[in-house]
């Protein structure tokens, strides 16, 4: 099925051109992060951090001038984080808790997610977060600081920086007091994202005391610096999406300002509508003149081995969707015998994480007697001992997460990689992406 006509592939040269750049030049790049769990239900505002490229970690609380080969640092405020007020970590752990692009999973479940945490904690993160007295993972806001991925949606805004710029701002944090200063109303992650991107492009950032009450959001200052983008065009800029890794997770919620939470929540602005309709009127003038931004728009899709790549049109991810129903069930009947009466639901759930010899994840299943061990790795997925109808089941699973309506949350080279993984381990197949 080929989906790509010759305007298509014009526009996305045109597209990605600024971005092909990007290992040429060094960036400053803002993270929009959507919020999760309980306290994402309560405020919905998200997280934010900043990725600077040509800036690494000595230790998470030192930095200094990456090398050749380096990714550079996500660098952020936490609560109550190993007694410090910021930390810095490498690009590829921070979003998914592995080391190299090749051991990053296909799919992720809390069981998975929690190993490589804990993996990576213990051999980078133990002088700041120690085991507990027994031995065991400490809980706390320590799992922030990587694998942030698996729990949410990320957007990034990305804005051109210089060596000075770089340099001074090493100097500058190295040197500074890092004690706790988090306050959710005056101190928060996106008050130090604000400082941190202002030390780049002075009073580039602020908070709005018409849309977000006077409270620094993410949401709001990542609007800021689109702005501030468009208005310097000589600064090259770029935004993408790095999509939430598909899995059995529980998925991230649309990133919201502080009177944007107020008007899209039923329990919040139906007793206002009752009990004081000009207030809620005044509320929803705020979010009409200065709320409203659709961090997805023009938003390009991060891939860490293939850098930025077009995301699927609406039209393409129907196609595919269309596509995938029709191949599975040309095969699903012959291959539904060969299963072994065994679901991938039932193997996942009793399922162990492991790394197989080259640091790659694995789970380890059993049932009864009998064990297997199923690749999550793009390399490693197809030479594990897992029956082939297992790994159907989880590319299927991916896929049909991948092609969800709704914002971006994959390329077209993502899919067609994909794609051919799961042709691999059909019975049979008489689709093909051509």
């Amino acid at each position: 099925m080929r989906m790509w006509g010759q305007s298509r592939w014009l526009f996305a040269l045109l597209v990605l051109m600024p971005c092909f750049a990007v290992s040429a030049r060094a960036d400053a790049t803002l993270l929009l992060e959507e919020p999760y769990g309980h306290f994402g239900a309560f405020t919905a505002t998200g997280h934010a951090a900043v990725y600077l490229s040509r800036v690494c970690a000595e230790t998470p609380t030192r930095l200094r001038r990456c090398e050749p080969g380096e990714k550079g640092v996500v660098i952020s405020r936490y609560n109550k984080v190993a007694g410090y007020d910021w930390m810095a970590i490498p690009l590829i752990p921070y979003l998914y808790a592995v080391e190299e692009p090749d051991q990053i999973p296909l799919f992720a479940n809390p069981k998975l997610v929690a190993f490589l945490r804990n993996q990576y904690r213990r051999r980078y993160l133990e002088d700041y977060v120690p085991d507990d007295p027994s031995g065991e993972p400490p809980q706390g806001n320590w799992t922030q600081l990587v694998g942030s991925a698996y729990d949410r949606t990320l957007y990034g805004y990305t804005i051109e920086t210089t060596p000075d710029q770089d340099e001074n701002f090493i100097a500058a944090y190295n040197d500074r007091s890092n004690r706790p200063r988090f306050n959710l109303l005056a101190h928060n992650c996106a008050d130090f994202a604000t400082g941190v991107i202002n030390f780049y492009y002075p009073k580039t950032l602020h908070r709005n005391y018409i849309a977000d009450a006077g409270i620094t959001t993410p949401k709001q200052i990542a609007k800021m610096l689109v702005k501030f983008s468009a208005k310097h065009p000589e600064l090259q800029s770029s935004s993408f999406v790095v999509p939430q890794v598909p899995g059995t997770m529980p998925r991230s919620t649309p990133v919201h300002g502080v009177v944007e939470s107020l008007l899209k929540s039923k329990k919040y602005v139906v007793p206002m509508a009752v009990l004081s309709p000009i207030t809620a009127g005044l509320l929803t003038v705020a979010y009409v003149s200065e709320g409203r931004f659709d961090p997805s728009r023009h938003a390009m899709v991060l891939e860490p081995e293939n850098d930025l790549q077009p995301p699927l049109l609406p039209t393409e991810r129907r196609g595919y969707r269309n596509e995938l129903n029709l191949l599975l069930a040309q095969t699903g009947t012959r291959w539904n015998t060969w299963r072994n009466q065994r679901s991938w639901n039932h193997w996942e759930a009793k399922a162990e994480p492991d790394l197989d010899e080259l640091g790659r994840p694995v789970l380890q299943m059993r049932d009864g007697e009998s064990s297997v061990t199923i690749g999550l790795s793009r390399d490693n997925i197809l030479t594990t001992t897992a029956p082939p109808a297992l790994t159907q089941e989880l590319l299927e699973n991916r896929l049909r997460t991948e092609l969800h309506r709704g914002d971006p949350r994959a390329s077209e080279s993502d899919i067609s990689s994909d794609w051919k993984l799961l042709q691999q381990v059909l019975p049979s197949t008489t689709a093909s992406l051509d």
